[in-house]
């Protein structure tokens, strides 16, 4: 009796065992459903955020949009500090250079999510881009017509005609005494940006007209290596950037272009003739994310970086 009174005991208490197990195990179950459905959510709702946003495009936007994009992740390091609904991600932001057709390109053939162009963007390029282009102009530039100072035509003649410049970069003047003559004979030195570049489109447009550039111009692959070579050679004049002018201010020296010099205020109201408009244009509707990082290209703290490169801020 003892005997099955016992094994009647343990096998209540084996059932109680078993029944409690189940009910945790189902317990268990349902927080793990639960958890699941609501990591569900949150992959579903990030399931097309990308960490990564490209940049690619002009050579003269590269050292702005790299500067605004240093500060944004310095300040925010990871998305979910951007906004509380983005994942835990490092912020990663590309920028590289090819000049205005290649940033239109790229965006055209989606190998970067955005260009840059340091000219106007040219109505078959709006074309192919569609009807739900995106563009955000950030500032302006100006081309000046900048010499090495050594070379002594900014002491004696410091203004150029639009028709003496054609002369110069078409090859009609070779020497510089044939621009003044008071100047040596020395043989000028031409540089140029690739001919496929906006630089050159806007240089072309504004000076050239018709008449095409002499062909043993320089071509620089960047507006950067374009004032080093002016930088380098005292008998090289070449269409610096105004921004690069003032980022390497004392080491070229701009001349006037029909008697206006390439000022802030010359920029603004259009008096200097060769100037071009700094864009950003992307293709479709922007992600929240690169929303996120364009709100601050386009802030006061983003027009200011674009002020320090040297450039004018339409904000």
């Amino acid at each position: 009796m003892l005997k099955e009174e016992y094994l009647l005991k343990r096998r209540f208490s084996l059932l109680l065992c078993i029944i409690l197990v189940f009910g945790l195990a189902v317990t268990g179950c349902s927080n793990e459903e639960g958890k699941l459905e609501e990591d569900n959510e949150v992959v579903e709702d990030n399931k097309d955020f990308k960490a990564q946003i490209t940049f690619n495009g002009s050579s003269t936007l590269v050292p702005v949009m790299s500067s605004i994009a240093t500060d944004f992740i310095e300040e925010y390091e990871t998305w979910d500090q951007v906004d509380s609904s983005f994942p835990k991600e490092n912020i990663a932001i590309y920028v590289s250079a090819g000049g205005s057709g290649a940033g239109v390109k790229a965006v055209l053939e989606e190998t970067s999510d955005l260009g840059m162009l340091a000219r106007e963007i040219k109505d078959e390029e709006k074309e192919k881009i569609g009807e739900d282009m995106k563009d955000f102009t950030l500032g302006i530039d100006a081309l000046t017509i900048s010499v090495n100072p050594e070379n002594p035509i900014h002491e004696i003649k410091d203004d150029l005609s639009s028709e003496e410049i054609k002369k110069i970069f078409s090859g009609e003047y070779k020497y510089w005494d044939e621009v003044e003559s008071s100047l040596p004979h020395n043989e000028i030195v031409v540089v140029i940006r690739d001919l496929g570049g906006g630089a050159h489109g806007v240089f072309q447009d504004s000076i050239m007209g018709e008449t095409e550039v002499r062909e043993d111009a320089i071509q620089a692959p960047s507006m950067g290596a374009l004032v080093t070579k002016i930088i380098e050679n005292k008998d090289a004049i070449g269409y610096a950037s105004f921004g690069m002018v003032n980022q390497n201010e004392g080491e070229l020296i701009p001349l006037k272009v029909d008697s206006i010099e390439a000022t802030k205020e010359h920029i603004v109201d259009g008096s200097y003739k060769i100037s071009r408009p700094l864009i950003v244009v992307k293709k479709g509707e922007l992600t929240a994310e690169q929303q996120a990082f364009m709100d601050m290209v386009t802030s006061e703290k983003g027009s200011k970086i674009i002020e320090e490169m040297g450039f004018v801020p339409v904000n």
